[in-house]
């Protein structure tokens, strides 16, 4: 558990948002680059490392991006206005230390907004939107920022690293989906399948599914899955009629997502998932979600279409600076992707 720990503890402190993976994309190379064949980068970003065998050959997708801001313009003052890159709940970024990756290295800021001592009544019942925050690095002027090498399109990620927590729990930043990194990496490394795995870390998943799109119509794999989190209905605020997935109660399945207009496993993949699952005495959940999506949609529609599923970690608090997963489910998670991979050929 504590190799798998290291490694989330090293990808989830690391900073890439959508278009900006190439730190991400270099540690994940590092990893596995002794457990295949070939390590390539296509066009767009996509990592694709390929373990060469027999048919069929399988597609395994983890995105690298994390969500984060970008620099849109900096004031008079110094301080910086910024767009969100991938889906921000906007209370989540208030007061949050950030990290602006400048053209001279790496700068703190933070978060800020009109402080409450000075809202009117009908002010402090409103939700503070992104559009009325800003970032301070401390620049006493526009000329100020620029001479610290921020410029428009300076991407911004926050500001956190892993922490434990009690019994097997840790919570950090970007686990969506440094976690499902972890799982593509660690069941390379655990399986002794013959068949062909083209493991991809997939680029700018947060806005878009694109990576996913282009990588497989490239690999066009007879089957794929993607490892991912999912979200849970297990702490106060969330009902389990809107999600049943909790922590601790092994690897999530995805039957259906985003209510069908995302992902409806194909019958084959699913059984194949909670077979294998079965066979290994590996505890499952099945999910079946009204929103949200992952890069198994677009894998699935490329080409004539691939059968595709998705293995999520139950995570709670997601799309926030302090998602919380536990070790004990994320080493589930790459078990299970291993042994699937070997019982592949069984089904497809």
């Amino acid at each position: 558990m504590k190799e798998i720990k290291n490694l989330l503890e090293k990808l989830s402190n690391a900073h890439g948002i959508s278009g900006h993976e190439g730190n991400i994309r270099a540690i994940v190379e590092e990893e596995i680059r002794s457990y295949v064949d070939e390590v390539r980068m296509d066009k767009l970003g996509n990592l694709i490392a390929t373990k060469e065998g027999t048919s069929p050959s399988i597609m395994l997708a983890a995105h690298m991006d994390e969500i984060g801001l970008m620099v849109k313009y900096v004031d008079d003052d110094g301080f910086i206005k910024f767009v969100k890159v991938g889906g921000w709940f906007d209370q989540t970024l208030l007061n949050q230390r950030v990290i602006l990756h400048t053209e001279k290295g790496m700068l703190t800021g933070v978060i800020g907004s009109k402080p409450p001592h000075r809202m009117k009544e009908e002010e402090k019942k409103k939700v503070i939107e992104a559009d009325d925050m800003f970032i301070d690095v401390g620049a006493t002027s526009k000329k100020d920022a620029l001479k610290l090498g921020i410029r428009a399109g300076t991407s911004i990620t926050i500001d956190r690293e892993l922490r434990p927590l009690a019994n097997d729990m840790v919570t950090g930043k970007a686990f969506d989906n440094r976690a499902g990194l972890v799982m593509l990496i660690e069941a390379l490394k655990r399986t002794n399948a013959e068949v062909t795995v083209h493991a991809v870390g997939t680029v700018q998943e947060e806005v878009g599914l694109k990576g996913a799109k282009t990588s497989a119509f490239g690999l066009s794999p007879d089957v794929a899955i993607a490892t991912e989190i999912t979200i849970t209905g297990d702490h106060p605020g969330i009902e389990k009629k809107d999600s049943a997935i909790e922590i601790g109660k092994g690897p999530s399945l995805t039957v259906l997502d985003a209510s069908g207009r995302g992902l409806i496993t194909s019958e084959p993949v699913l059984r194949w998932l909670r077979e294998t699952a079965e066979k290994n005495k590996i505890p499952y959940q099945l999910d079946v979600s009204s929103g949200g999506t992952t890069d198994a949609t677009a894998i699935q529609l490329t080409k004539a279409g691939i059968p595709s599923g998705t293995v999520s970690l139950p995570t709670r608090y997601v799309h926030s600076p302090v998602e919380v997963i536990s070790l004990r489910d994320l080493d589930r998670c790459a078990e299970l992707i291993a042994r699937s991979i070997e019982t592949v050929d069984r089904y497809f």
